[in-house]
């Protein structure tokens, strides 16, 4: 499979949605639904990386599948509010490279 943009991914879900899925569910809905999506994935890996150990309900999860859950719903958000993710993207690596191009090196905490 060929790599996508986020561009790319917007529209695919975008015909995704209206083509198998009818309709967007409104905001509020795929707002719980992302809740829930990464609750998933932090299931996973409090489990994985914390204290916590697996429960046979945790069989065939993987991390990958639940982060990309979480992003397709992403999406949808983004989708149904006009957020085009690739611009929202590259003004937010402006912002931390601009606002935190120190910050962190002279984080006393992250020096190991």
């Amino acid at each position: 499979m060929a790599e996508i943009t986020l561009r790319q991914a917007q529209q695919q879900v975008d015909d995704w949605i209206k083509t198998v899925g009818v309709r967007y569910f409104n905001e509020l809905t795929n707002l719980g639904i992302l809740m829930e999506e990464v609750g998933e994935l932090s299931r996973l890996m409090v489990r994985q990386y914390g204290e916590q150990s697996f429960k046979d309900t945790d069989n065939g999860r993987e991390m990958a599948d639940e982060m990309a859950d979480v992003l397709w719903v992403l999406i949808c958000l983004a989708n149904q509010t006009g957020v085009d993710l690739t611009a929202a993207l590259e003004k937010n690596l402006e912002k931390k490279n601009s606002r935190d191009a120190e910050r962190h090196k002279e984080n006393k905490k992250l020096k190991d």
